[in-house]
């Protein structure tokens, strides 16, 4: 098995878009659906992700992106870890765009 790193992607704003509380809980609970179906694949629950700052050789600077939340999963290959997030709540019922997903890699020359 690999681990692949999936990141729910959006559009990015200072405020969370307006949900009615009944598509909140809709939505949460199918979040909650989703991570039963596929909690043995799950390596770590990752999380929402807050604002972001870059540094570069130039310094540090409050940036925007598209990255709105994590997780880490595995699966026998690529195919297989992108197959679990089709139709996930993430952008079918919230208003997310999508999810990359994507191998992590091993660092080479370093302990496993």
């Amino acid at each position: 098995m690999k681990n692949f790193l999936a990141v729910y992607t959006g559009t990015p704003t200072d405020a969370p878009p307006a949900m009615s509380p009944e598509d909140m809980q809709r939505g949460m609970a199918a979040w909650g659906q989703w991570m039963q179906t596929h909690g043995a694949s799950v390596v770590f629950h990752g999380g929402p992700l807050g604002r972001t700052k870059q540094v570069t050789k130039g310094g540090i600077a409050d940036v925007r992106n598209h990255m709105a939340g994590f997780i880490v999963v595995k699966a026998e290959d690529q195919a297989a870890a992108a197959k679990m997030f089709e139709g996930h709540p993430h952008f079918s019922i919230f208003p997310g765009d999508g999810v990359d997903v994507m191998e992590v890699l091993p660092i080479p020359g370093a302990p496993s």
